[in-house]
Parts: structure tokens; sequence; C-alpha cells
């Protein structure tokens, strides 16, 4: 499983850039950062070479299809996260006809899912987070889409989003996920343990004493 950042805040981008395959964000996350979306996106698309999702405002496919065309000027790594409604799909569709990648958002059922595969979606982000707060399973949906997906023999990759926990990576990873998508503050507990925080403290006490001997 590949680990994106679920960010607009490029300092965050730039520490951890190394070892992340790509960034997803969304009009919420660039708003908080208060600065110009076209300005924040090529920045991020500099850091990271890998796929970074930039969304659309619009409601028609029209207008969408029209606000992706600009979003693929900005560099060669920009994915069109387009919203799951019907116009959405309408215009996943046109910009597959076109070879412009595509990130259906806000995907929250199997039905979901095969519906924007079969429009052309390069990825689908199913919230798991959401689903979880109104008492459904978002990791069940993940193995769901995993096996539908696998049936109908198409590359739609399934990017876990709406991570609220370590154990969500985990679980979606379990569950076949392509990608999980995470916040930094959840992704910057994925390399913490205590077992390994006390064992590197023995290991340096070691050395030290080892130096102190000779």
């Amino acid at each position: 499983m590949e680990f994106f950042l679920d960010t607009a805040n490029t300092a965050d981008i730039e520490q951890y850039k190394d070892l992340i395959a790509g960034v997803t964000t969304n009009p919420s996350l660039i708003a908080r950062e208060g600065r110009d979306f076209k300005t924040v996106v090529k920045e991020i698309t500099n850091l990271v070479p890998g796929p970074i999702s930039a969304e659309v405002t619009a409601t028609t496919a029209p207008e969408m299809i029209a606000q992706a065309h600009e979003l693929v000027k900005l560099a060669p790594n920009v994915v069109i996260k387009i919203p799951m409604t019907v116009e959405g799909l309408k215009a996943v569709k046109q910009l597959h006809a076109e070879n412009i990648n595509t990130n259906v958002t806000l995907i929250f059922s199997l039905s979901q899912g095969l519906l924007a595969a079969s429009a052309g979606a390069t990825y689908i982000s199913p919230f798991i987070g959401r689903l979880d707060d109104i008492g459904a399973d978002g990791t069940k949906l993940i193995q769901e889409l995993r096996q539908g997906l696998d049936n109908a023999k198409v590359s739609t990759k399934i990017i876990a989003a709406s991570i609220r926990s370590v154990k969500h990576v985990e679980k979606v990873a379990l569950a076949g996920a392509d990608i999980a998508t995470i916040p930094t503050a959840v992704f910057s507990k994925l390399f913490e343990h205590p077992l390994t925080e006390k064992g590197l403290a023995a290991f340096m006490q070691d050395w030290d004493n080892f130096k102190e001997k000779r």
C-alpha cells in the first residue's frame, strides 16, 4: 500500500516528501492555508512528483471539465478530484477519454465506487472515518470495493480517505486499499511505538557506556 498525505500545508509536505507517493487536497484544506488555490497546488506538484489531487469546485459537468483543463496545465502530475455525483461522473467519463487522470471523492458505498470505476476513474476515495461516524463499517467498504473492482477487472485504484488513526491505516492495508491518504497528525504517529523508543534508548545507553570504557 502506498502512502499519500492529505493536506495542503507545504511545510508538512516538505518534511515528509521523501516518504510519500502523492498528496490529496480539497477546497477545505486549501482554504485553511489562506492562500491562492493554484499557487498552492503548483507548489505541491514541485515538492512531490507523484499524483497530486486537486479538486474542482463546479457543479456541472461542462464546468468541471473546464476547470480540469485549467488545473492540468499546472503540472503533469495533477489528478482531477471530482465529487461523486451524476454530473461528476459525466465529467470523469469525458476526462478519461482525454487521458486525464481523475479521483472520484466522497465515495460511501460499493455501488458508488463501481459507477465511478465504470466511468473511467483513475482513483476512487472512500471516506472510511465518516462512515464509522454514523455507525457503519468503513473498513468493510474497502473490502467490498477491493472485491468488486477485482471482479470487474478494472485498474481503478482505491484511496482510503478520511483516515482518523493509525489503526485505520492498518485496517485499510489489510482490507486491500491501494493507497491511504493520511492527515499529517496521523502520519507522524505511524513511526511511533513505545518499544521502539525504549529499544533505541537502550542501544544509545549501551553505546555511551562502551565509549566511556575505552
